[in-house]
This record gives C-alpha cells, sequence and structure tokens, in this order.
C-alpha cells in the first residue's frame, strides 16, 4: 500500500503523541497549586511541595474544605501551614485549580454525584 496523499504528523503533534506517566504530570505540578480530592468527606487546596511512589503528597499553605453529611457544602475553611497526604485516601487531583475556581462545582462536587 502506499503512502501517497498522506502527510506525516507535524512535530507538534508528534509531540503530543509522547505518552505522559500520571507520576511525571504529579512531579510538574511541584511549585503550584493543587487541589486534592480525597475519598472521605474532605478537600485540601495548597503548594505541592514534595511527593513519594505511592502518592503521598506534602503541601504548603493549605486550606482544608469539609463536605457536610447531607453533600451540602460547608463555608467552614481551615488554614494549615503544612499537612502531609497519605496516597491510599486520595481520589482525585487536579493541578492550578481550586474548589473555588471550579464554576458552579461547588465544594465536593465531585464526590456527591
Amino acid at each position: 500500500m502506499s503512502n501517497q496523499g498522506k502527510n506525516p504528523p507535524a512535530p507538534a503533534a508528534a509531540a503530543l503523541l509522547k505518552r505522559l506517566l500520571p507520576l511525571e504530570l504529579v512531579d510538574k505540578a511541584i511549585g503550584s497549586k493543587l487541589w486534592v480530592v480525597m475519598k472521605d468527606k474532605k478537600e485540601f487546596v495548597g503548594t505541592l511541595r514534595g511527593f513519594d511512589d505511592y502518592v503521598n503528597i506534602v503541601l504548603d499553605d493549605v486550606t482544608e474544605y469539609e463536605l457536610s453529611t447531607g453533600g451540602v457544602s460547608t463555608p467552614k475553611k481551615v488554614k494549615l501551614e503544612s499537612i502531609l497526604l497519605s496516597g491510599t485516601h486520595i481520589a482525585m487531583l487536579v493541578p492550578g485549580s481550586s474548589p473555588e475556581d471550579s464554576a458552579g462545582a461547588g465544594i465536593g462536587a465531585s464526590m456527591s454525584r
């Protein structure tokens, strides 16, 4: 079969084809804001300082949010200097975002669906 009429992928498209592993993505977020959604009814937003192979995460300048039992977000925010989160309890990581940045999503919207 001939390759006539087919163009090779553009350099930008070829770069998109490169596989990005999950830990590489987390590594690129070091030093930036990270929204961490836990398996329980808590969410944390802070500056990612580090992580390990088990995705245990260290955050600085942290704001903790808690979802009430009825699925309605509470206005209560707890400020923490730093925190170590266990990777086994993390459900989702959102680099560069926070619950307040999510238009209409609200705190805990990802967990209450």
